[in-house]
């Protein structure tokens, strides 16, 4: 699957062939339009009426249409609204509209839905500014999706499509420089919470539907930029272990590795001992067996990073870090350092990184971990 934005022609129209299919995808979804009340005749929608509806949407400062495609069919649409500028308000653009062709068995699932338009208009003016009200298929008046029964082949498939749908915009929204994005879902809808928490969508607060009686929660995801690391594991001559103690704006002070992100074109290893010798001044040592790798997430430079690490074991002498480090370790938000003896290792209640070290480092001398080559 990949993510177009939607074009006009020469003229400002939508292409035939293109508004034949978002017509069907539109029309697919009487159950919600007779809801929302977006179209005259919810069971009998014209190209005309969805190119209007579209074109209303690329109107609105900082709105995109774009369009998924799969095999080189329409498979969802997807439209963003822009967050606010400003010291006080929320940059977080808003995911306004997903519907997804599930392609199951040629029937339509329902995907994100948005408020129509002219209830937009009104939280807008209520100052609620990019709420784009979202909600995937399956609530009480919209129905399971898109007017037909969803088994559970059905539904796993629009769940994919989804979440495909939705990954690519996030990395459309990645690109562009931001770090979060939002949309809402009515709170009485399981389903749906379930479906975008999956997606690793977190609920940040509640508001009220324009419907009387409801709510809607609102969810937001980080958008977290993909960084290479490596580190050493350095023991001394008895088996203690070099750590530094970090300090993180969003996880805390917690010990690690000597390391840092993999620079241009260097292998794991090529970054890990440079990292090494930037950090403690030692050039004399030489990364031995990969101990194992692992993934977390952390801010960095207030950027929200998820980063994945090489973790390799050197051996060297019982010592000091040597050199002018002082700058370099302020950068890097490095407060201490000490020798960490195995079994004090194991036992501590403080954070270490990764969590599993002291077992990792049992069981490479015992011989449990292979020499990998990393």
């Amino acid at each position: 699957m990949f993510l177009e934005s939607l074009s006009l022609t020469d003229d400002g129209a939508f292409p035939g062939e293109l508004l034949t299919e978002l017509t069907a995808l539109y029309a697919a979804d009487h159950r919600f339009h007779a809801y929302t009340g977006e179209f005259t005749d919810p069971h009998d929608v014209r190209p005309e009426q969805a190119a209007t509806a579209l074109a209303d949407e690329l109107a609105r400062p900082g709105a995109r249409v774009l369009v998924g495609r799969s095999a080189g069919r329409l498979t969802g649409v997807v439209i963003t609204l822009a967050g606010q500028d400003g010291p006080d308000a929320d940059p977080d653009p808003w995911i306004g509209l997903l519907m997804v062709d599930a392609g199951a068995g040629g029937q339509r699932q329902g995907g994100v839905r948005k408020l129509p338009s002219r209830a937009e208009e009104r939280l807008r003016a209520d100052g609620r500014y990019g709420n784009a009200d979202a909600d995937t298929g399956g609530n009480a008046e919209a129905g399971a999706g898109a007017g037909s029964r969803v088994g559970a082949g059905a539904v796993g498939q629009r769940q994919d499509a989804a979440g495909k749908l939705a990954s690519l915009v996030e990395e459309r929204l990645r690109a562009d420089g931001r770090y979060g994005v939002r949309l809402a879902v009515p709170e009485d809808n399981a389903d749906d919470l379930a479906l975008w928490t999956a997606l690793g969508y977190e609920v940040v607060g509640h508001r009220e539907d324009r419907r009387p009686g409801r709510r809607r929660a609102v969810l937001r995801k980080v958008l977290r930029t993909p960084r290479r690391a490596a580190r050493v594991a350095v023991l001394d001559p008895a088996g203690s272990v070099f750590l530094f103690r970090y300090d993180n704006d969003e996880v805390g002070a917690h010990w690690a590795l000597p390391g840092g992100g993999i620079e241009g074109a260097e292998t794991p290893r090529q970054g890990a001992l440079r990292e090494l010798a930037e950090e403690t001044g030692w050039t004399d040592l030489r990364p031995g067996p990969l101990l194992c790798t692992w993934e977390h997430d952390f801010t960095r430079f207030d950027i929200p990073v998820h980063q994945h690490e090489h973790i390799y074991v050197a051996h060297g002498p019982h010592r000091e870090p040597t050199g002018p480090l002082a700058a370099a370790h302020a950068e890097d938000g490095i407060l201490d350092w000490r020798w960490w003896p195995r079994t004090e290792l194991a036992t501590t209640t403080e954070a270490v990184w990764p969590p599993e070290l002291a077992r990792y480092l049992d069981e490479l001398e015992e011989g449990k971990l292979g020499a990998w080559s990393g």
